[in-house]
């Protein structure tokens, strides 16, 4: 049988260097006293970082955005691939005995066989070949494309092909005899390829300016598949500060923590902890992972603009203590105060991490006042004053000083008057409401329900979104609904249904006046487009009497109005205000008219000045039965027997449970530091505990109310967060959460 292939023809260089060979069978960490590293051509400068992104690799795929190199260094040291656009790495335990391919098409033209595959080639990844045979006593050439593992892979490959006119694509499994399980192999645009487990191999972006990608999370650098004592490891080889760009987003996501200076710290603490840390996997062939038990790394597909910014601008720069790098531990939010090292995680005592105040001596308020009078607005006693405000403030409502306004009786030209502020504030669908209701003295609630379904436009709604089973239901609490007319009948229930019409209405008088509380707070709820006009930031420091601003990552000013109304909102709810105070970093909403700032909410995180206050971690609670708990600390301690009780033996210095034991009626054990976390599984050891009890007097949940999130040791997130919105540098940040250091630039 003939074989014919048709090549995709391409440049190949060879020239391979004798140093190149030693520096890829070398490995070694890079040192930063030095520039630059050449790996077969691509530039890395140093300092160089190896991160493990796979350990224990079954199978994996790499893509490169315009072209990869494929290396293995072995007992020799050879090009396999140039140009290659996917490579898909696959670990088999049993022998390999089967590969799937497509058949293309098929012709009894060996000159059109051979255009067809040239085409091809061009457009697919990998080669087209053109097999010739003979069947029924003719001369056949089937067009054939690629090697799959799976039946999946090769059905992905069929799609490319139906976008390129090809529909009668067919998938043939063919028996392969292979090597001895326990290989990697390797299917290279299409081509299956094996190697012998301790081969290295390394994946090189054609261009410096191209990127590799490692399961669609894109990577700045190389990788290197390399062989550990825990199995194939995939790593990721790259300029240091090109990583600090993939872990500065993750372990501080600037769309959160949007101040350039809290970002800075957060790199130049990331920046010191790596290299304090370079080897320390190098047992397994790399310096960090890209987890959580050393630094969160994502990669160029984690980057963002900010934090690059960041990193960028600290270039170089780490946080030294006696001319030595610091373990630079930080933690997400420290409840107030962080603790010294040594009592998390045991050891001699860290003079740079002990325990310090979150808060800033430098710490500004601003104030923001108004002399606008509030209307009472009450509806059975109920204050709904802060859900008429936007009414109120953009004049839709109006009202006159005398306190008992709001609770008279609206009139039909009132009313009117107001669907037409509306009407001239946002053009309606509907059309204008009834013509005789500004004829009526008093409007009760089937007048009213009629102008607003003729107003808004909904009676296809009140049409088409109510049955006349649920009409009789909802009002059935009012036998007189059956005399009034199918459309006011439809009106009224839908109303009441979608909750614009306040549910006491089912046993109310349909036929009373309506207040104008009652009309203005129905209105607020039937114009619920009005919660698009709100705007949305985060309150940075007040210019003047301008509000500065972060507003979808863009910082602003606003200015507020002669006299706006303002809105308080905490846990227990949403109240008027005639002076806010505001230390930054607090959530806002507003309305503007006019280009100024007509009302003015302040989501108001925990009542304290301490710079973690923004975080949804400051304060927490968990109540957890004692057979749960008992589970967890069991894991730990199955000695301890049924769990008994808790008793904290000692505290530190930010009230950090440093030493807890756990009481079980067989036996008793003691936790230390960072482990009562684990063992207890809470978010951080700043906790107190509250004990429940049965009926019959015996414990049955614990409730643990604390504060922070994390270890609680070195510099604190949310806290650099809080100190650069209050206007600290990054230099202040670090020099507060880290005692006695100096910021130096090392290169």
């Amino acid at each position: 049988m003939k074989r014919i292939k048709v090549r995709k023809w391409r440049r190949l260089k060879y020239f391979v260097g004798f140093f190149l060979a030693l520096f890829f069978i070398a490995g070694q960490p890079a040192e930063f006293g030095r520039e630059n590293n050449f790996f077969q051509g691509y530039l890395i400068p140093r300092p160089v970082i190896r991160v493990g992104l796979l350990v224990g690799l079954k199978q994996a795929t790499i893509r490169a955005s315009s072209g990869m190199k494929v290396y293995e260094i072995n007992r020799e040291y050879r090009l396999l691939a140039e140009d290659v656009e996917e490579v898909v790495i696959r670990v088999e335990k049993e022998n390999l005995t089967e590969k799937f391919l497509l058949l293309i098409a098929q012709t009894n033209d060996q000159q059109e066989a051979e255009l067809i595959a040239a085409d091809l080639s061009q457009k697919l990844p990998g080669q087209v070949t053109v097999e010739e045979k003979v069947e029924a006593g003719s001369k056949v050439y089937k067009l054939k494309y690629g090697e799959f593992f799976t039946r999946g892979q090769a059905l992905e490959s069929i799609k490319t092909l139906e976008k390129l006119g090809y529909h009668d694509v067919w998938i043939i499994r063919d028996f392969v005899t292979l090597p001895d399980p326990g290989h990697i192999w390797l299917l290279i645009d299409h081509k299956m390829v094996s190697f012998n487990k301790e081969a290295e191999l390394y994946f090189i972006p054609s261009f410096p300016e191209s990127f590799l990608s490692l399961n669609d999370r894109s990577y700045r650098g190389i990788l290197q598949l390399k062989n550990t004592g825990k199995g194939l490891a995939l790593i990721n080889i790259l300029n240091l500060e090109d990583y600090l760009k993939g872990v500065v987003p993750l372990e501080m996501s600037p769309q959160t923590f949007n101040a350039l200076e809290a970002l800075k710290a957060q790199a130049v603490a990331a920046r010191t902890y790596a290299l304090k840390n370079l080897g320390r996997h190098r047992n397994l062939g790399f310096d960090l992972t890209d987890t959580q038990s050393t630094q969160v790394y994502g990669g160029l597909s984690a980057e963002l603009p900010l934090s690059n910014r960041a990193v960028e601008e600290t270039a170089g720069e780490v946080i030294m203590y006696k001319n030595e790098l610091i373990n630079a531990l930080y933690t997400s939010t420290c409840g107030g105060q962080t603790e010294d090292a040594e009592k998390v995680f045991s050891g001699l005592p860290v003079p740079y991490l002990q325990s310090v105040s979150c808060s800033y001596e430098k710490q500004p308020e601003w104030g923001v006042e108004t002399n606008r009078s509030y209307p009472g607005v009450k509806i059975r006693q109920a204050d709904v004053r802060t859900q008429v405000f936007p009414l109120l403030a953009f004049n839709i409502v109006e009202w006159n000083s005398p306190e008992d306004f709001f609770d008279l009786p609206a009139g039909g030209r009132e009313i009117f008057n107001w669907l037409q502020n509306v009407e001239n504030f946002r053009k309606m669908d509907g059309g204008k409401p009834a013509v005789e209701l500004p004829e009526l003295s008093t409007v009760n609630f089937i007048e009213l329900a009629r102008a607003l379904v003729d107003f808004l436009g909904w009676h296809d709604r009140t049409r088409l979104l109510l049955f006349r089973e649920e009409i009789d239901f909802l009002l059935k609490g009012q036998p007189e609904h059956r005399e009034l007319k199918e459309a006011d009948r439809r009106a009224l229930a839908y109303l009441l249904q979608s909750g614009i019409f306040p549910a006491y209405l089912h046993e109310d008088n349909f036929f009373r006046p309506v207040t104008r509380a009652e009309a203005a707070f129905i209105l607020k709820k039937s114009l619920g487009w009005l919660e698009d006009f709100y705007q949305q930031g985060t309150f940075l420091a007040k210019k003047g009497e301008a509000l500065e601003i972060l507003e979808n990552g863009k910082t602003r000013l606003i200015e507020l109005s002669s006299e706006p109304y303002l809105l308080r909102t905490m846990v227990d709810g949403t109240y008027p205000a005639k002076r806010l105070i505001l230390l930054g970093g607090e959530k806002i909403r507003w309305l503007e008219k006019d280009g100024r700032a007509v009302l003015l909410e302040v989501i108001y995180p925990a009542d304290t000045n301490v710079l973690d206050r923004n975080s949804r971690y400051y304060r927490w609670n968990v109540r957890v039965s004692r057979e749960e708990l008992e589970k967890n600390v069991r894991r730990y301690y199955p000695q301890v027997g049924r769990l008994v009780d808790l008793n904290v033996l000692q505290r530190g210095k930010s009230g950090r449970v440093i030493s807890l034991q756990i009481i079980g009626d067989k036996d008793s054990a003691v936790v230390q530091g960072l482990k009562v976390r684990w063992v207890l599984n809470l978010k951080d050891t700043l906790f107190s505990i509250d004990r429940e009890f049965d009926s019959s007097g015996q414990l049955s949940h614990f409730i643990f109310s604390g504060r922070g999130w994390g270890h609680g040791v070195g510099l604190c997130q949310v806290g650099a967060y809080g100190m650069a919105v209050a206007g600290a540098t990054y230099r202040e940040i670090l020099t507060h959460y880290y005692r006695h250091v100096k910021i130096e630039k090392i290169y």
